[in-house]
């Protein structure tokens, strides 16, 4: 295991690249705790997986350097840096017998066949292969050779990390949900530094310890499930995380106001704002309450989703999303509220601090 260290790393796949917005990826300077469990969470074009392949050395950075435990790993294979990586797509060897495809790596290290037997049988059960361990891979679905390729990243003991790529795209979801819970309880029990790459809050949000967002390039922020719900450092965030995302709405601010249309709206303390060109209100659609009383919103639709309902609504002229539990009535001449503890207000779509 390996505490990782990015030391300004950035990188652009044009050699000729000058400008901030010709990189991939904008400069990334984080330190990640030997043995965390880190998910890097964006949508598409972000620059996660370019980030991941740099970590693993698949790919060597523009700018920067890599350290593993204090020694810088920059110019070293992926192999010199004792890494397993799980690719998006299943990568088997058909010819061989499940159980052969996940001693392969074992064995290659020489490691001796009563523990590789013990490791894999391990693997089987975990994966639910252990039915197919004497079939070969060719004959087998895509879910089951990816389970195949998870396995065969988890089973050695000595590396430093293991990184995953969208490991869970050809899963069935039933199979997802159990393959992230069994990923869980081995990083628990092993300390393996883990890094998994997704598009998917849910599997962000249930895998990591700490979630890595990124967008446009850059690390947005870095939090617990906790933190980014609560505390959204930047309003994508606000919008990625979460269901329905954060409501956004122009807004001036009046010291310790906040002014949307005609509303005036009290916040915890005045904030720093400085000379941003956008200042925004953030709330999310769970801390908005709709009643009788308070400031007036004119409800478009509702959406009935089971346990929860989502009202959507327009709040002097800004479009306003509300969750209630399913049994929650809606007045006649609906109203809502704000928790003031639960606002953001984000200058330049970054989260503002406080006066004081």
């Amino acid at each position: 295991m390996a505490r990782i260290n990015l030391e300004h790393i950035r990188h652009a796949y044009n050699q000729k690249a000058k400008a901030a917005g010709d990189y991939a990826l904008k400069e990334v300077h984080h330190e990640w705790d030997d043995g965390g469990a880190y998910a890097l969470l964006g949508p598409s074009g972000c620059g996660k997986t370019t980030l991941l392949n740099i970590i693993s050395g698949l790919l060597h950075p523009s700018d920067g350097r890599i350290l593993f435990d204090g020694v810088d790993v920059t110019d070293l294979t992926t192999q010199q840096r004792n890494i397993a990586q799980v690719f998006q797509f299943p990568v088997v060897y058909d010819t061989m017998t499940v159980f052969d495809n996940l001693a392969f790596p074992l064995r290659n290290r020489h490691v001796p066949e009563a523990e590789v037997k013990a490791r894999v049988d391990h693997i089987l059960e975990m994966t639910d292969l252990a039915g197919m361990a004497k079939r070969r891979a060719n004959g087998l679905t895509a879910d089951q050779k990816q389970k195949i390729s998870l396995g065969r990243g988890l089973v050695r003991s000595d590396v430093n990390a293991i990184l995953f790529d969208e490991p869970l795209t050809v899963i069935d979801p039933h199979m997802k949900w159990v393959l992230r819970s069994q990923l869980k309880r081995l990083h628990r029990q092993s300390g393996f530094t883990m890094v998994y790459v997704t598009h998917d809050q849910t599997e962000a949000l249930t895998f990591a310890d700490k979630v890595v967002v990124m967008y446009d390039g850059q690390i947005v922020q870095i939090g617990t499930p906790a933190e980014l719900f609560e505390r959204p450092s930047h309003t994508f965030v606000g919008y990625f995380i979460g269901s329905p995302g954060m409501n956004l709405m122009p807004t001036r601010i009046e010291g310790a106001t906040a002014v949307v249309g005609d509303q005036r709206i009290p916040l915890q303390a005045p904030p720093k704002i400085g000379a941003a060109s956008r200042i925004e209100l953030g709330i999310r659609p769970e801390f908005v309450r709709l009643g009788g009383e308070g400031m007036p919103i004119e409800i478009r639709k509702v959406e009935d989703i089971g346990r929860q309902k989502i009202v959507r609504g327009s709040f002097c002229g800004s479009p306003l999303s509300i969750v209630l539990a399913e049994d929650d009535a809606i007045p006649a001449d609906a109203r809502v509220t704000f928790d003031p503890a639960a606002i953001g207000i984000y200058a330049d779509s970054w989260r503002a601090g406080v006066e004081g």
